[in-house]
């Protein structure tokens, strides 16, 4: 999987909050100052190209669907961060974490025990045979 541009991952954050769109409901979804049409419709056509976006053609508009879950770029993504810049050390990350918010012991311990309440509940789902 490739990373995605800025452009790209501002594209496909619209694609999957609305499963479809075409190129115009993409672009009322984007913040201001708004990209032209051609540019959206360019960005969509590269997002096709790597194989994130399939779409349905409707005569000449095509409706644009995602092709990529979010959780499998977010875990790509995060993966590709954490060897980036900690080494893909998840304590370097945490221990950074910590120190750039000033996070106290009691702090810590709050975030280690949402952490776990996260997991737990993931792997009661996993073995209830549920996907994650």
């Amino acid at each position: 999987m490739k990373e995605l541009t800025k452009a790209e991952e501002e594209i496909m954050q619209v694609l999957w909050k609305l499963k479809q769109a075409f190129v115009r409901d993409i672009l009322e979804e984007l913040p201001e100052p708004k990209p032209a049409y051609n540019t959206v419709s360019t960005i969509v056509r590269i997002l096709e190209n790597k194989g994130f976006v399939g779409h349905e053609a409707f005569g000449k508009s095509h409706q644009y669907y995602p092709l990529v879950a979010q959780d499998k770029y977010k875990s790509f993504f995060l993966k590709s961060f954490m060897r980036g810049y900690f080494g893909g050390s998840f304590e370097r990350l945490v221990s950074f974490f910590a120190k750039d918010n000033n996070l106290d012991v009691r702090e810590l311990d709050e975030l280690m025990r949402h952490v776990k309440q996260d997991l737990d509940q993931d792997q009661n789902k996993d073995s209830n045979g549920s996907t994650t």
